[in-house]
């Protein structure tokens, strides 16, 4: 078993290069009781996503033992010596990442990176090969340069969304929310409401699998195909990860019902009898890269969740899946929120589907009024000065995070 604990990141410059260096802590865990097993092989290589060229970006990958008592050392060659992990026990690793360039415009435009780490286990169950894949945020928008746009939706409700950096399992959906980059505090107000991604959420937990690190049996390569082909359960691995978290006997009763209900002339049995994880997971493609190549699954603890959030943040919460269908899922919600009312705010997707990095949605119960918005009436006192005319209510700016800061005051 591994663990990926968290995340150490700095950048520098040096000599007519600059470089970016990310280390990430990997712990190995022996889960059982009386076995010794073996670690004889690590490695790692990463993957760059950039909205600029990498052609003058250059990276390498170093695995650094940090086993208890420095022994066996770090090897000067950077090869890796064989391990024993004893019952119980666990050793860590550092990864550490190097990236460099001749062009500071290549490292800022950089966007994530996905390391991948290989690993053999050897013991009394054979030897076997398996996967890790740790995604690394490395670009944060800036706030005081975003320029978010308040659009008018159904039921009355304004919706925001919130552009945010790409999501991770190193991320905590509190401080994503609140102090730490200051997506979505800067722009609320009591009685707004925020909306969750269930997708950001579950990656945020860490619930996504790469098709590589998924072996489909007998029944997922079969029932499959009982799917319609553009469901994220129509290949054997998206079934197989369902199975694998549902239970094989519930997918088993849920196939043979649904094909029962099908014939009677009834449709969604399926997602009925296998529980709410068959209709979250999303199959490779459903996401934005890099989580394009994985399998995601829905999130896990949704109304403890936003509760915890509800609390700590002051503000109302919920998680939903909406797609450009019209559909909206509400998966939690803080108590009094009308789902409803939220259905119809999020109808249109104000969040898209693609790539827009928007995975929060502020939703404002009512609308901005004239005579009532202490920030309408100073964009409109802006404007009138700077000859800008007047603001569109359905269009409302709202500046960088000193401008909301100043618009308090007045």
């Amino acid at each position: 078993m591994m663990q990926f604990p968290a995340r150490m990141a700095r950048k520098m410059p040096s000599g007519c290069q600059l470089s970016s260096s990310v280390y990430v802590p990997i712990r190995f865990h022996n889960t059982t009781k009386r076995f010794e097993l073996f670690i004889p092989e690590v490695s790692a290589k990463l993957q760059l996503l950039a909205n600029v060229s990498l052609d003058s970006v250059t990276s390498s990958v170093k695995i650094l033992p940090r086993h208890k008592g420095g022994n066996p050392p770090p090897r000067p060659d950077g090869n890796w010596t064989a391990y024993i992990t004893r019952a119980g026990e666990s050793t860590t690793i550092e990864v550490l990442v190097d990236i460099v360039s001749n062009n500071g415009d290549s490292l800022t435009g950089l966007q994530t990176g996905v390391v991948e780490v290989e690993y053999i286990s050897y013991g009394p169950h054979g030897r076997t090969r398996h996967m890790q894949h740790a995604v690394l945020p490395l670009h944060y928008p800036e706030v005081s340069s975003n320029k978010l746009i308040w659009r008018k939706a159904e039921g009355g409700a304004f919706v925001l969304p919130i552009h945010t950096h790409i999501l991770s399992h190193l991320d905590d959906p509190l401080q994503v929310l609140r102090a730490k980059y200051r997506y979505v505090l800067p722009h609320a107000k009591a009685g707004d409401v925020i909306a969750i991604g269930e997708t950001p959420l579950a990656i945020m937990q860490g619930r996504f699998r790469h098709p590589q690190g998924v072996r489909p049996g007998v029944l997922a390569r079969l029932a499959c195909r009982l799917f319609h082909p553009t469901s994220s359960l129509a290949t054997a691995c998206g079934l197989q990860v369902l199975i694998d978290i549902a239970g094989r006997l519930r997918v088993v009763v849920a196939v043979v019902l649904a094909v029962i209900a099908r014939v009677l002339g009834s449709r969604g049995m399926f997602y009925r009898v296998a529980g709410d994880q068959a209709r979250l997971i999303d199959d490779v493609t459903g996401t934005l890269p890099p989580y394009d190549q994985f399998i995601t699954l829905g999130p896990v603890r949704v109304q403890a969740t936003v509760d915890a959030l509800s609390r700590k943040t002051g503000f109302e919460v919920a998680v939903v899946d909406v797609n450009d269908l019209k559909r909206v899922q509400v998966l939690g919600a803080s108590q009094g929120v009308s789902h409803r009312w939220l259905e119809a705010a999020l109808r249109h997707n104000p969040a898209g589907n693609a790539d827009e990095q928007t995975p929060i949605v502020l939703i404002r119960k009512s609308a901005l009024r004239k005579a009532h918005t202490k920030e309408y009436l100073f964009l409109q006192w802006k404007n009138a000065i700077s000859g800008l005319g007047e603001v569109n209510q359905e269009d409302h700016v709202v500046g960088d995070a000193e401008e909301v800061e100043l618009m308090s005051f007045l």
